[in-house]
């Protein structure tokens, strides 16, 4: 039945598609014949009808574009220069005034990144949509349904930033943009798609470095430690509620008071062990506030997780984010792209790992101010996995990250389905969107997608109508101009990629891979003594004093009963010679020998025996 019902929501798309596009040509051949002073005159469309690739995208009636309002014009903005491509006469949503607004709006002075073209019922190409180059350090949202080209549109993006000498970070959640390693293959449809939006398109690729989440992949193995990482980012990950990152972090306090490097999930499961334990009874007391319940729990999450597989993606050497700021000899920024196999397996994982790497930045980079261009733009893909089921703290640590990090010259672009999946507070500072399509099959889409329309500056669009009709590779666009302020809102048809819109093959990113300088660095783990050999000594010291002591104990018992035996027989052998004593004073013959005369006797006898009396 949903197949029925997806085929029909299908039909209804295409027909009002179709229908449309019917319009924008009507509109276009009246108003060619209006503009025509004789009958061979042509009509403006017959420039974009060269291409074999007719308009997709539906645009609002003429009564819906006159009930919006119109745009101020900058007035200290300029037209494209003469040597621009001619203007298209409108023929679409937008008045000749919006058009000129729109056209002015993106001429920038300085280096800018080239999006499109704007499409007014056809592709104007004397019309550019470009984002300034510096204005990526105020970030930006790259939004639209599956299927609508937003990876296109990232590799456009991530193309002309390694062209302009910035590196990129981005997460290959489909393995699609490994292609910017790779030149791109020409086609007759690719090449009039580009030519009617003044793309001069040529094959290129890009420098590439391929990373891996803990060596799961091809890519040199990217890691983290367990301290780096974090109790609030580890929290999350674990699913654990407010209470138990609390008691986490405490648990990171008192590893980092007690001298106990955390580098991988064992020490921390045997610090969690210890504490629980008879041992470490003490040290739980010391710590307040963790009850074992809680330690117990702590513990059961983290052996799951350590079971996921997500072992290998904690221990040393830890990744230097300074490994993702390189450029090439030639001046080309490096383009850093992390594989992540099975992200729909552990999404949490992925989405906190990136923001790691993003507070690890923070951190480390030195303050530049707002440099011309940025130091390195990371694009984060999935970015709804990110703030899913987010704890107050962690999302504090995000927004605050978003709002600083740009002085230290990084820009932040999110990729995800809709800007409702962004919280507001972080949806405020991206300055740059490009939005895809949205589709509006349910109550939950229609309300998002009303959401959305209020996010935007006020234009001639009916945007409600338009977001649900953009064709393939299409977007709105608004972005932050070199003084700050919004850019008119515009309809765009965007370029096309100059690299491989398919996968790198495997062998061609193993052999990059094995000839990076960074697998010699980063290929092997290594594992030096941490907080598990050290709680190990620990219990051995611990099982060691307490065998010497129940020996000491032994012997002490041992001697105790020996004194007391000693005693005993001393006792019992002076009773014995009372006694004698006491006979011997009761008997005459022994009296008798006591006497003086007894032992005169018994001398003489001695003596007789032995021969020694006297003669």
């Amino acid at each position: 039945m949903s197949d029925e019902l997806e085929a029909a929501r299908k039909a209804v798309e295409d027909a009002r598609r179709a229908q449309a596009e019917a319009e924008a040509r009507l509109r276009a051949m009246e108003a060619g014949a209006a503009a025509s002073p004789g009958p061979d005159a042509a009509p403006p469309i017959a420039a974009d009808s060269a291409s074999s690739t007719p308009p997709t995208a539906a645009a609002p009636t003429a009564a819906d574009a006159a009930a919006a309002a119109t745009p101020d014009v900058d007035p200290i903005a300029t037209a494209a220069p003469a040597s621009d491509p001619a203007p298209v006469a409108p023929v679409g949503p937008l008045s000749p005034e919006a058009v000129a607004a729109v056209r002015a709006g993106y001429a920038f002075e300085g280096p800018a990144l080239e999006l499109g073209a704007l499409v007014n019922g056809v592709a104007d190409p004397s019309t550019p949509v470009r984002i300034p180059l510096g204005m990526l350090n105020r970030h930006g949202l790259v939004a639209g349904a599956t299927g609508t080209g937003k990876t296109k549109t990232l590799q456009v993006l991530v193309e002309q930033l390694s062209a302009a000498g910035v590196p990129v970070f981005a997460a290959d959640v489909k393995g699609d943009l490994s292609g910017i390693a790779t030149p791109g293959a020409s086609s007759p449809k690719l090449l009039e798609r580009t030519a009617g939006i003044g793309q001069d398109w040529q094959p290129l690729a890009a420098p590439v470095e391929y990373f891996a989440l803990g060596g799961e992949g091809i890519g040199v193995p990217i890691r983290a430690t367990v301290t780096g990482f974090g109790p609030t980012m580890l929290s999350k990950v674990l699913g654990l509620n407010d209470t138990q990152e609390s008691s986490l972090g405490i648990l990171f306090a008192y590893a980092d008071r007690q001298g106990l490097p955390l580098l991988d999930l064992e020490d921390l499961r045997e610090l969690l062990l210890w504490l629980t334990g008879d041992d470490g009874k003490a040290g739980l007391r010391e710590l307040g506030g963790i009850s074992p319940q809680t330690a117990g729990v702590i513990l059961r999450a983290l052996t799951a997780f350590a079971e996921q597989g997500a072992e290998r993606l904690f221990g040393e050497p830890e990744i230097d984010v300074a490994d993702l700021l390189r450029t090439t000899p030639d001046g080309r920024g490096v383009v850093s792209l992390l594989e992540v196999p099975g992200v729909a397996d552990r999404p949490q994982l992925f989405s906190t790992f990136l923001m790691w790497l993003l507070a690890e930045l923070f951190e480390t980079l030195p303050e530049v101010g707002d440099p011309e261009r940025p130091r390195l733009v990371f694009f984060f893909d999935e970015a709804h996995l990110l703030f899913a089921d987010a704890s107050k703290a962690f999302l504090s640590s995000i927004t605050q990250t978003v709002r600083l990090i740009r002085s230290k010259g990084v820009g932040i672009v999110f990729v995800t389905q809709t800007p409702k999946d962004v919280p507001s507070d972080v949806l405020a500072q991206l300055g740059s969107r490009v939005q895809h399509q949205l589709r509006a099959h349910t109550p939950d889409d229609e309300k998002a997608l009303r959401a959305t329309v209020r996010t935007y500056p006020t234009s001639e669009y009916d945007l409600q109508q338009v977001l649900t009709s953009l064709g393939t590779g299409e977007a709105i666009v608004t972005v932050m101009d070199e003084r700050g302020v919004p850019t008119p809102v515009a309809w765009t048809r965007l370029r096309a990629p100059q690299g491989s819109m398919e996968p790198t093959p495997e062998t061609q990113m193993r052999s990059a891979v094995a000839a990076s300088p960074l697998q010699a660095r980063y290929g092997e783990a290594i594992d030096r003594e941490s907080a598990s050999e050290i709680l190990a000594r620990r219990i051995e010291a611990a099982q060691a004093a307490e065998a010497k002591a129940r020996a000491e104990a032994s012997a002490a018992k041992d001697a105790k009963e020996r004194e007391a035996e000693a005693r005993r027989l001393e006792r019992e052998a002076t009773r014995n010679r009372a006694a004698s004593e006491r006979a011997a004073k009761d008997n005459p013959v022994v009296q008798a020998i006591r006497s003086r005369t007894g032992q005169t006797i018994v001398r003489e006898i001695v003596r007789g025996i032995f021969g020694t009396r006297r003669r």
